[in-house]
């Protein structure tokens, strides 16, 4: 394992470690006399009462610096890279692999294929555990990293390996096990790919994962993402709308057994599913605690549910004298057309257009509205009345960036359009109130 002299970069005022003289460009080299080799270490080591800090002045002189504090209270530092380390790459060649469905000239960071259990624990990205050792298994548990995202795909050893074209991938549920075992919380993930680990093998799998509730919290079922970019990859069906009742029925089989057996439905279906099969997403209450909502597991549930909480808020509000548009994805279409609705006829004079995306630039089987593009935008919203203002979801662009997936920046396209551009949360309440153009 490599060690690190850690630089520090921002010390915040009146914390901790600003108190105890520490500052920018410091070098931490060790915590109670134990080196450092990433994010984990670093947790782990200042969470005690008390503290010994090795320090490296900017001049060259070693500090040692004794803190005595509340048990896992912050010291208050930030570094250049959250994770103190390079993010641990991908070594699987899975065949539905999203990144090697993608063209050039996209946002450099799309093209790492990270598996890192330290992403997984802090930013709810997902992992295969084929790059883990049973030594870095149990350095998780050491450090009560939980909850962990595991990518699984199929319980079936010799599937599994055959998915992820890696002969490391059959021990997943080894592995799964030493982490409950170690009182690590999991939360799983099925890509599901037609005729491959659906039907009976989905079947197995869930069987198989379920019985590790409620170490094992939720088991989330995607369809597997296919854009107009494979040639040369394993030919893939994507699933109509057919075959996806198919999928719907047979989870729905397994929620009432499952929340017989455990009082969890444990299994839950992305909302993509419900959509392609022209299907009502399920009552908010279905989807329990919401683990899996980044994965687009309930989150048409979720907006509608914020939405028609805060609705009341308006109907009191007379009139409203403003247009505005709101381009969305294929999936997502007929929930945000029926929410803008419902606010145009609570409010007189306001009107909401809603455009319909589909997605030309990686291909029409793909309808979620994440992945909508900057020219995708452009091109199909030039020339329409788009009101005083265009609605673009947070969900398009970047993480703290105004930045579509194909680089087109909000700029870019308020300028083409010769509209402005107003980013809105995921959240219900925010969608109301950036329709109104007011808080509540």
């Amino acid at each position: 394992m490599k060690y690190k002299h850690i630089p520090i970069k921002i010390v915040s005022k009146g914390s901790i470690a600003w108190e105890a003289g520490l500052q920018e460009g410091d070098l931490i080299l060790s915590i109670n006399k134990e080196k450092i080799s990433d994010i984990f270490d670093y947790r782990f080591l200042i969470a005690d009462h008390y503290i010994l800090l090795e320090v490296q002045k900017p001049d060259g002189d070693i500090w040692e610096i004794e803190i005595e504090k509340d048990t896992y209270e912050d010291l208050g530092i930030e570094f250049d890279n959250p994770m103190l380390d390079e993010a641990q790459s991908c070594t699987n060649k899975c065949i539905f692999c999203f990144i090697d469905q993608l063209p050039g000239g996209m946002r450099q960071t799309l093209y790492f294929k990270d598996d890192d259990s330290r992403l997984s624990f802090f930013m709810g990205n997902y992992v295969t555990l084929t790059n883990m050792d049973w030594q870095e298994i149990d350095r998780i548990i050491k450090y009560k990293m939980s909850p962990i995202n595991v990518s699984v795909h199929t319980t079936n050893p010799e599937l599994r390996v055959s998915m992820l074209n890696n002969r490391f991938a059959g021990d997943v549920m080894d592995k799964i096990k030493r982490l409950i075992d170690g009182n690590i919380t999991i939360n799983a993930q099925i890509v599901l790919c037609r005729g491959i680990n659906d039907g009976k093998e989905l079947d197995k799998s869930i069987e198989d994962l379920s019985i590790f509730y409620p170490g094992l919290k939720s088991i989330s079922v995607v369809p597997v993402g296919i854009t107009r970019f494979r040639d040369g990859l394993t030919k893939l069906e994507p699933y109509d709308g057919l075959n996806s009742q198919k999928v719907i029925r047979q989870i729905e089989l397994w929620q009432e057994r499952l929340l017989t057996r455990y009082g969890s439905r444990i299994v839950f279906l992305a909302d993509e599913f419900y959509t392609r099969a022209g299907e009502e997403i399920p009552e908010y209450h279905v989807y329990e605690d919401f683990e899996q909502l980044e994965n687009g597991v309930g989150l048409i549930a979720t907006l509608r549910h914020e939405f028609y909480k805060h609705i009341d808020k308006v109907r009191g509000i007379e009139k409203v004298e403003r247009e505005i548009s709101i381009p969305t994805g294929v999936s997502s279409y007929k929930y945000i057309k029926e929410m803008a609705l419902e606010l145009e006829k609570s409010i007189d004079a306001l009107q909401v257009r809603v455009y319909r995306i589909e997605n030309e630039f990686f291909g029409k089987n793909v309808t979620v509205t994440g992945l909508i593009t900057g020219q995708d935008l452009s091109k199909q919203l030039k020339g329409k009345d788009l009101g005083q203002e265009l609605l673009i979801p947070m969900c398009m662009l970047k993480a703290d960036e105004k930045i579509f997936l194909d680089d087109y920046s909000v700029a870019m396209l308020e300028e083409e359009l010769g509209t402005k551009i107003t980013i809105v949360k995921n959240c219900g309440k925010d969608f109301i109130e950036k329709i109104l153009g007011f808080t509540l």
